[in-house]
């Protein structure tokens, strides 16, 4: 696949990264020679200083042929003006990043794919579903819904308290238990688990289950004490902490802590004021903290641009007693830092983005996929064919390669768990699990 990505900044060169593992033939464009040379020598993609804009460089780097043309630089008209001429010099499928929640509208979508725009790509509100997603269940780490929440997987720190731990798998998750455990992450490894496997202390857990087994999930794991959320502070006022108020369930109140007294005066005109208060100060004052009632808090959410800023501030609000934090981490180096200091769930809005582009490039039948920075690892729904190798076999049988596992399906709106001896039928929506290897491996199962 010949894809070309226009924009060497965060979610470019964050995305050039995760395409090169699949062998894929990427051109990653930008106007500043120096951004390009700084994607190193270790990421498998050509480079080509021109502006994206540019008719004469969009032809020389191939765009009639391009499968797929991303345009992710910070100005979302040079995207969007760059998609619509990829699209008329050849370019298959194009994708634009954009800044402005009203390009999102649906009613939108039409006259976008007509002009040249097939996918709008907005991160932050991605960031903030996340977050909101996250919020709603104070004792989880990351959670994901398949298929409108047929089936849910849950990512689940394990404390003193889980009643399932030093157990092999095959005693406490069999056949016949409400859920899988799809993948452990423990400290820097990710094992994609078998039957002699044992949940340790301090590993974050990715349970797969259905929505009715969740209070279940719960009680083995040792977190029916964590309060539910219903007080929330938020430091930064910026985009994402916009969608993010915009987004949260009614029964929240949020206090968003702001440093800038203007941006402070338009967070108050584009909130809602009866369940927003917007404060201007310094979430960093640990008096203003106090003032502001930081002990009755449930959750702490930091989403300023500065990373070790909001994960010291996650630090100081745990050690306050804020039991769930929740930090924007953009330096992906800084992830694993934040992952060791036990900070709670890490938002990462580049590779949310990536996420949701890389979903365009696979061939087989995919209704979503998603890459859980934490683990190194996608989540995918794939659609079984007919006639296709994954439904000829039992699921012991098929021979996934190694690193893969299958969590759950979707048959006629119903989740079910799966084992060895599941069946897997043409037009069941299968949740694969893939750590560290490309995921084109596992479409040809599905195709």
């Amino acid at each position: 696949m010949k894809i070309i990505i226009a924009g060497a900044y965060a979610i470019g060169t964050h995305l050039a990264r995760l395409l090169s593992r699949n062998n894929h033939d990427i051109v990653l464009m930008d106007e500043n020679e120096e951004r390009l040379d700084g994607l190193g020598s270790d990421v498998d993609v050509l480079t080509y200083h021109a502006s994206p804009t540019s008719i004469k460089a969009l032809k020389e780097v191939g765009t009639s042929h391009a499968n797929l043309f991303i345009a992710v630089t910070p100005d979302e008209n040079k995207n969007m003006a760059s998609c619509i001429l990829a699209a008329g010099l050849g370019a298959k499928k194009t994708v634009a990043k954009v800044d402005n929640y009203e390009f999102t509208a649906p009613e939108l979508k039409e006259h976008l794919n007509r002009v040249g725009i097939t996918s709008i790509v907005f991160p932050e509100q991605l960031a903030a579903r996340d977050i909101t997603n996250g919020l709603k269940m104070s004792w989880v780490r990351q959670r994901w819904d398949v298929h409108d929440g047929a089936l849910v997987m849950l990512g689940i720190k394990l404390r003193e308290s889980c009643e399932i731990l030093n157990r092999p798998l095959k005693e406490i998750s069999g056949p016949d238990d409400p859920y899988h455990i799809v993948a452990i992450k423990r400290g820097d490894d990710t094992i994609i688990p078998r039957g002699e496997d044992e949940l340790k202390l301090f590993d974050l857990a990715y349970f797969m289950t259905t929505k009715n087994y969740i209070p279940y999930i719960r009680k083995i794991v040792g977190k029916e004490h964590y309060v539910d959320v219903k007080n929330v502070m938020i430091m930064g006022g910026g985009s994402t902490a916009v969608r993010a108020c915009l987004t949260m369930p009614e029964y929240m109140n949020v206090k968003l802590i702001e440093s800038n007294e203007k941006r402070c005066e338009v967070l108050n005109e584009v909130l809602d004021t009866d369940q927003t208060m917007v404060i201007n100060g310094d979430g960093r004052d640990l008096q203003l903290l106090m003032e502001e009632g930081i002990k009755n808090t449930q959750a702490f959410v930091a989403l300023t641009e500065n990373a070790e800023t909001n994960i010291l501030a996650c630090l100081t609000a745990k050690r306050m007693g804020v039991r769930k934090t929740v930090a924007m981490v953009e330096n992906i180096d800084y992830v694993s830092m934040a992952e060791s200091l036990d900070i709670g769930t890490i938002v990462n809005k580049k590779a949310m983005a990536a996420s949701h582009i890389y979903q365009m490039m696979l061939d087989a039948d995919v209704a979503n996929i998603r890459f859980l920075m934490t683990a190194n690892a996608d989540i995918a729904e794939f659609v079984a064919q007919a006639g296709s190798k994954v439904t000829r076999k039992k699921v012991f049988e098929v021979g996934l390669p190694k690193g893969a596992t299958i969590g759950g399906l979707v048959r006629n709106g119903d989740g079910m768990l799966v084992s060895g001896g599941t069946q897997i039928i043409a037009g069941d929506i299968v949740v694969v699990f893939c750590h560290n290897m490309n995921i084109a491996k596992i479409e040809k199962f599905f195709t």
